[in-house]
């Protein structure tokens, strides 16, 4: 194997992994949004963690975050929830950061 073939494989090695914890990240901060979203909603108990998955499944609709967001700002602006758009991104943010922190902590 050349250096040039290691290279390849390392890179690609590497690309995979950061894939794998970008995703996990996301998913994570979902939950997180869902369960902080839920909250300001009224929710307890078991409809925290059902509402939360609802967040998570949102993600599922197109490529990046606008699903989630769109999820929760039309469940807030149904439930009379006074939280503008910026407020809702600073706290995705946010909980991203969050996310990616507990990842890694779990290595």
């Amino acid at each position: 194997m050349t250096t040039f073939d290691k290279r390849k494989d390392a890179f690609e090695s590497k690309f995979a992994h950061d894939e794998e914890l970008r995703f996990k990240a996301e998913a994570r901060r979902n939950r997180l949004l869902g369960e902080w979203a839920a909250g300001l909603l009224g929710k307890t108990g078991d409809e925290v963690e059902a509402y939360a998955k609802t967040v998570v499944a949102a993600d599922f609709e197109e490529v990046g975050e606008e699903d989630v967001f769109r999820k929760v700002r039309a469940d807030f602006d149904a439930a009379s929830v006074d939280q503008s758009d910026h407020q809702i991104r600073r706290t995705m943010d946010e909980l991203m950061a969050k996310a990616v922190e507990q990842i890694e902590n779990e290595r």
